[in-house]
């Protein structure tokens, strides 16, 4: 479904990316794990054209979109949930969610039904404004968002990102019944491996811009390596 060949991108004359090489299969779930600054973000936003890459391919379901615009992007079935959930404070529940479906409007009602079937908790806070919310709605919210253009593709970035414990088991959960109830196809960066990887059907790790390393979930969750810089001291 996605290729990323030789993707390199760059702020100024720093390079972010350095070459990344992997490849997400149709209905599959996928993890990037890496340090913070390692180039994950940049990486997804690439994706999605913004920042550019300057060298490399972005092919997704066969067609080259590394030079289109994000919105050309989104309307060939590919949405992300940014890291820091980036939503509208001052606007409701609904109307972020309305602002998710502007390019598949014509499936509003029934991509609201799919997020309320998810998130039941953000109908019942459909009127509130979304700065109200707790940490963990904001992050339903983010993915509810991005569900409403309907994609098949999902890009998830940091979803856990400083929820409570309790809250990161939901999300995760959340993201399992995507992916096995929906058949969303999941690119997921995360910090938190443990339960990235014990998601993810496979996992690529992420070290200063380069991939230096792949495998199975369950592979790199028992990877000695990937144990000593990711897993030790609890999860």
């Amino acid at each position: 479904m996605l290729s990323i060949q030789g993707l390199r991108t760059f702020y100024g004359h720093i390079e972010a990316l350095k070459g990344v090489d992997l490849e997400v299969q149709q209905g599959e779930i996928v993890t990037m794990i890496g340090a913070n600054g390692a180039g994950k973000s940049t990486l997804l936003m690439s994706l999605c054209g913004n920042p550019r890459a300057r060298h490399g391919r972005v092919i997704f379901e066969g067609r080259d979109i590394t030079a289109l615009p994000t919105f050309e992007i989104v309307r060939l079935g590919i949405a992300q949930s940014p890291e820091g959930r980036r939503i509208f404070p001052r606007m409701s529940v609904l109307e972020n969610l309305q602002i998710g479906a502007t390019t598949a409007p014509q499936h509003f009602a029934d991509g609201l039904a799919r997020v309320f079937r998810l998130f039941p908790r953000l109908e019942e806070r459909s009127q509130q404004r979304a700065g109200t919310l707790s940490g963990g709605e904001q992050q339903m919210l983010a993915i509810g968002r991005a569900l409403m253009s309907r994609p098949r593709l999902l890009l998830l970035d940091e979803p856990s990102l400083g929820l409570a414990p309790m809250v990161v088991k939901q999300i995760f959960q959340v993201i399992r019944d995507i992916n096995a109830q929906e058949g969303t196809t999941i690119f997921l960066v995360e910090q938190n491996a443990y339960h990235a990887l014990r998601l993810a059907h496979r996992g690529y790790v992420l070290v200063n811009g380069r991939i230096t390393m792949s495998g199975s979930g369950q592979e790199l969750l028992a990877n000695r390596e990937v144990r000593a810089a990711y897993l030790e001291g609890g999860h």
